[in-house]
């Protein structure tokens, strides 16, 4: 399974949700409690951008807060899409998945961290699908990978809330419907 090319594909299909979201849609509430679409774009750009400064070399302490705050301005699907373009570049260096990257909980290898950025990307897409309407399907290949990573480390579940949530899979679920379910959603 080659992540990088897991989180290129995942960024490609939440760029194409969000390329869809009418303009009179930004703030239409999200299945995330208390985030709208603009938020979780908002927050999507912000850890692309973050891709980028660690990748460039640079520590948590020193991008600090500049990733904070709104970084859409009046052209949000412009700016996902350099934060996109961004990101992929910076997984893409040569050495990226093996060097360790100073992330909040430690350092990890690069694959670990885009590991952590497919899937964020990913079911994040599905949330800005959803409420702007769309009825997203997300790629069958990317369902199958998120849902394979969640099963291969059922710890993480759990690490990122995902565990306490009461929304099981259900017997005979769709493998989208299955995945969603693993991560508290319905759909």
């Amino acid at each position: 399974m080659d992540v990088r090319a897991l989180h290129e594909e995942s960024l490609r299909s939440t760029g194409q949700f969000i390329g869809g979201v009418r303009a009179d849609q930004w703030d239409a509430p999200s299945p995330c409690p208390g985030w709208d679409i603009r938020h979780i774009v908002s927050h999507l750009v912000a850890g692309n951008f973050w891709v980028r400064e660690l990748g460039l070399g640079r520590t948590i302490e020193e991008v600090g807060k500049s990733l904070d705050g709104d970084l859409l301005q009046d052209d949000p699907v412009r700016a996902y899409e350099a934060s996109a373009a961004a990101a992929a570049e910076a997984f893409a260096a040569e050495g990226a998945m093996e060097r360790l990257w100073p992330l909040s909980y430690g350092e990890r290898p690069g694959r670990v961290y885009a590991r952590q950025r497919f899937i964020d990307v990913l079911i994040h897409g599905w949330d800005i699908g959803t409420a702007a309407g769309q009825g997203p399907r997300l790629p069958a290949e990317l369902v199958e990978a998120c849902t394979a990573i969640f099963d291969a480390r059922p710890r993480m579940l759990r690490q990122w809330g995902f565990a306490e949530l009461d929304t099981a899979p259900a017997a005979g679920d769709d493998p989208q419907a299955r995945l969603l379910a693993l991560t508290g959603r319905r759909g």
